[in-house]
């Protein structure tokens, strides 16, 4: 394959752990050209630089990993930016991509977009199918609308846009600043920081009781590059013009308690754990069901204390710019 006839993918996010990871995953496999932009040079929120943007770079592929993220301190006391930001970045990169005439885009959303209470495992037909947890519901809402821009993309101008919805993530590049991170990003940080300390105990936030699926970055950008692959009647088959989105996880959880005890023998603290119920803990259980993806051929590869420890190391190696965050 000719650099002329190489494809083009623009990873919107790519500084983030997600698309970082994606980066790191389309360079490796095989001839193309990854397209990137910082904030600075490409602020994803403001449509008129989005549409100059595609107006004058030739794309063929986008993946929309470009968010404003972060845990249920974050979503708490930032609702109005979590729901605009992200609102503006869907909205505009997905109408700017279609005016540009992008072949494909996949859009990356996230497990909270489901019921408080649904049924577990979580199947795609959860969608909308009751009320949302209170915590990150205006995240979710922007969620959910970004993977109904794509439906309706699709069913209006026969595009070709699809969407992921993973589990909780975690990796290299996360952001594990305490006030903003996810649960896994903070524990690290915690216990790491503990063992620096020689603290004698550990507190948590919650019971330790609510469930969580974890899923490594790296595992995540595999299957969006398979999910990209798929023929587009193969994709359509797997979903329904109603329900277009595919749920992205390992089939597994483990409670905040088994978390917090499986990263101190990673980090190797051997102090006390205790718990602030004091805390919201969020939604009582998030365990996606991956039959879809299952069926399709892709399954998780990185056991969880695995990917744990090769996280832990990744922190150690950048400590400095982690420890200031």
């Amino acid at each position: 394959m000719g650099v002329n006839s190489a494809k083009a993918i623009f990873v919107a996010g790519h500084r983030g752990m997600v698309g970082s990871a994606l980066v790191k995953r389309l360079q490796a496999s095989g001839e193309r050209i990854i397209i990137t932009r910082s904030r600075e040079q490409l602020d994803l929120t403001r449509q008129s630089e989005v549409e100059s943007f595609f107006a004058e770079v030739s794309v063929n592929e986008v993946y929309l990993a470009a968010a404003r993220v972060g845990g249920i301190l974050a979503n708490n006391s930032q609702p109005a930016d979590f729901v605009y930001q992200n609102l503006m970045i869907e909205a505009n990169v997905i109408h700017a991509a279609f005016k540009a005439g992008v072949q494909s885009l996949l859009f990356l959303g996230s497990s909270c977009i489901y019921p408080r209470d649904a049924d577990q495992p979580m199947s795609e037909e959860a969608l909308l199918s009751g009320p949302l947890e209170l915590s990150n519901e205006p995240y979710a809402v922007a969620k959910i609308a970004g993977i109904k821009l794509c439906e309706s993309y699709n069913r209006q101008h026969g595009m070709d846009f699809r969407s992921v919805m993973p589990t909780n993530l975690y990796g290299p590049d996360d952001n594990f600043n305490l006030d903003t991170s996810h649960v896994m990003a903070a524990l690290l940080r915690k216990f790491h920081q503990a063992c620096l300390d020689d603290l004698e105990s550990v507190q948590v936030w919650g019971s330790g009781r609510p469930k969580r699926e974890f899923l490594h970055v790296d595992d995540l950008a595999s299957a969006c590059e398979f999910v990209m692959g798929l023929p587009c009647e193969t994709y359509r088959a797997a979903t329904d013009s109603r329900c277009s989105h595919i749920n992205v996880g390992c089939g597994t959880d483990v409670s905040i308690s088994e978390l917090a005890e499986m990263i101190a023998r990673v980090v190797g603290y051997e102090g006390r754990i205790s718990y602030d119920a004091s805390k919201p803990d969020g939604t009582p259980r998030k365990l996606l069901d991956v039959s879809r993806m299952d069926g399709l051929g892709w399954s998780a590869r990185i056991p969880l204390e695995d990917g744990i420890r090769s996280t832990w190391r990744w922190m150690v190696e950048h400590w400095d710019r982690v420890s200031a965050s």
